[in-house]
C-alpha cells in the first residue's frame, strides 16, 4: 500500500519513489519530487492562474509520452480546475496554484507548460515568447547570438526580455507585456522573427519549413497564439537526463561558446536559485510590463 504523505495538510499517495526514471543518470521518481518541492517557491508563481497541459512520461523519456490538457482521472476534489475555451469546445483544465497541487502533478510524471494568457482573460496575452529552435549542426551557441539580437531589438520598443533554457536544445525568450489579443502578440513576434532573418540570413530563419533550418536557428513565434503552450520554466524534461527549462542570465547568453554551459540538470537548481533568485521574477512585475507597438 503506497504510504500518504501529507503536504500542506493535503493528503498525497507519493508512488514508486524508488523507479529509476532517468537511467543514464540513475534519476529516480523520488529524486523528481524532492527537485519540484525544492524548486517550488520560484516554480509556482510562474504556474499560478495558467491552465496546464501535461506532457507525461510516466515510464521515463524512453517509454510512453503523451499530452493531457483534461483534467485527469483520479484528480484529487482539492486541486482547482477552470473551463477553458477551445475551437473544438470548452475543456476542464488544471490550475497549478499550490504546493499540495504541485506534488500531485509532479507524481504523475510529467512536463508542465502553459500558455501566454491567464485564467480569467484567455486569448488576451500577459507574455510574449520565442522558441529557438536550433537546426543541427546549429547548437544553443547559435541561438545565443539570436536571443542577443532580439533582446536589443525588443528593448528598442520598450519590451524587457529575460532567457530560459529550453532544457532541450535551444533556448526560450519571454517578455512581460501589458494584455493584448494573442493575434496581436503573434503579429508582432512574427514580425520580429522575419526582421531577424532579414538581418541575420546565414543565422536565423522565421519560417517552419524544415528543410530549410539545417545549420540554421528558427525563431518560432507561433507560440504566443492562444491555442499553443510552452515549456513552463524550471520544469524538468522528458530527455535523456533530467534536464530543466531553466532561467539564464544574460552574461551566461554572451558567454556561451559550448551547448554544455547552457545545460542544467535537476541538481544545479537548487545552487543557481540560492545564487541567483528566481531570474525570471520581473516576468511578474506587471509595472515592468512592456507595451505592443
Amino acid at each position: 500500500m503506497t504510504p500518504i504523505t501529507e503536504v500542506e495538510g493535503r493528503g498525497l499517495a507519493l508512488s514508486n519513489l524508488e523507479k529509476v526514471l532517468y537511467p543514464a543518470a540513475g534519476f529516480t521518481k523520488g529524486e523528481l519530487l524532492h527537485y519540484y518541492a525544492t524548486t517550488a517557491d520560484a516554480l509556482l508563481p510562474h504556474l499560478r492562474d495558467r491552465p496546464v497541459s501535461f506532457l507525461r512520461y510516466p515510464d521515463g523519456p524512453g517509454g510512453q509520452v503523451f499530452f493531457t490538457k483534461n483534467v485527469p482521472p483520479g484528480t484529487p476534489e482539492w486541486v482547482t480546475t477552470a473551463e477553458v475555451p477551445r475551437t473544438e469546445g470548452p475543456a476542464r483544465m488544471v490550475l497549478v496554484q499550490d504546493l499540495p497541487s504541485l506534488m500531485w502533478a509532479a507524481n504523475l510524471v510529467t512536463e508542465f507548460h502553459t500558455p501566454q494568457w491567464l485564467i480569467d482573460a484567455p486569448g488576451e496575452a500577459d507574455r510574449l515568447v520565442f522558441d529557438l529552435d536550433p537546426g543541427s549542426p546549429a547548437t544553443v551557441v547559435e541561438c545565443c547570438e539570436v536571443a542577443l539580437w532580439l533582446r536589443e531589438r525588443l528593448a528598442a520598443d520598450g519590451i524587457e526580455a529575460y532567457a530560459k533554457t529550453s532544457g532541450s536544445k535551444g533556448l526560450h525568450l519571454a517578455a512581460a507585456i501589458r494584455p493584448a489579443p494573442s493575434e496581436q502578440a503573434t503579429g508582432y513576434a512574427k514580425e520580429l522573427a522575419v526582421e531577424a532573418e532579414k538581418v541575420m540570413p546565414r543565422l536565423a530563419i522565421h519560417r517552419m519549413t524544415k528543410s530549410l533550418r539545417p545549420g540554421k536557428v528558427f525563431v518560432d513565434w507561433s507560440q504566443n497564439a492562444a491555442r499553443k503552450t510552452t515549456a513552463t520554466p524550471y520544469t524538468l524534461r522528458a530527455r535523456r537526463d533530467p534536464t530543466v527549462s531553466a532561467p539564464v542570465t544574460w552574461e551566461e547568453v554572451e558567454n556561451c561558446r559550448s551547448p554544455r554551459t547552457l545545460t542544467f540538470l535537476a541538481p544545479d537548481l537548487a545552487p543557481r536559485l540560492q545564487d541567483y533568485g528566481d531570474l525570471l521574477a520581473p516576468l511578474l512585475d506587471t509595472s515592468r510590463s512592456g507595451t505592443l507597438p
